[in-house]
């Protein structure tokens, strides 16, 4: 087996993982946590010298950053029945690359910051204000995505592909948050939708089961 995916399920690694499962590649998954120094020793920083997953390795291959790793696995394979999560038009590929660099530098950061400090971090390290700033930005990226998605049932166009994985990959952390859901209700049954795929599911039960 050539193809490794390291980081555990409940990080970044879930992005290309989540691609691997929708397109039934056989891989090795090395479940390297982001705490504790596993991303720090001698041999890790061999395969990524920043210190940090995930990463894929395609035969010596070496691919770093989660949104790299999703789009290359994506591009390089396709299923045993000749499922392609890649772009087939030049069209698709400005949909699926406009869409997955935008949600890094529009959402991510602010996605990330309502989760921690509204759901995963103890309580009494929380700081709520942040939770309320982060939901406020992104507002306006949402309604974007909203307005997207009105005439098409996926990021770039008719069929799922892996612009979906990477968006939906960000929006995830914030499906908690009803009200904003509630005011983009295409971008909310658009995530419902991607969440529901058996891929995506198979990855989160790795994540829980971690």
């Amino acid at each position: 087996m050539t193809l490794k995916i390291y980081g555990t399920a409940a990080s970044r690694a879930a992005r290309p993982l989540w691609v691997a499962h929708e397109l039934g590649l056989a891989y090795e998954h090395i479940a390297l946590p982001y705490l504790g120094g596993a991303t720090r020793t001698p041999e890790f920083l061999k395969v990524n010298p920043n210190g940090r997953i995930p990463v894929v390795d395609d035969g010596g291959v070496l691919v770093w950053e989660s949104m790299a790793c999703t789009l290359y696995l994506a591009e390089r394979f396709m299923s045993r029945d000749g499922l392609s999560l890649a772009a087939q038009t030049h069209a698709e590929r400005a949909e699926i690359l406009r869409w997955s660099f935008w949600v890094v530098t529009e959402c991510e950061k602010e996605a990330l910051a309502f989760l921690m400090h509204r759901f995963l971090m103890p309580a009494e390290r929380r700081k709520p204000q942040l939770a309320e700033d982060a939901l406020r930005h992104l507002n306006g990226p949402l309604r974007i995505l909203d307005e997207h998605l009105q005439n098409r049932p996926w990021l770039a166009g008719e069929r799922f592909t892996v612009a979906d994985v990477c968006v939906a990959s960000v929006a995830a952390w914030v499906q908690g948050a009803t009200e904003l859901m509630a005011q983009c209700p295409r971008v909310r049954e658009w995530l419902q939708r991607c969440l529901a795929r058996p891929a995506y599911q198979a990855v989160r039960l790795m994540a829980k089961s971690a």
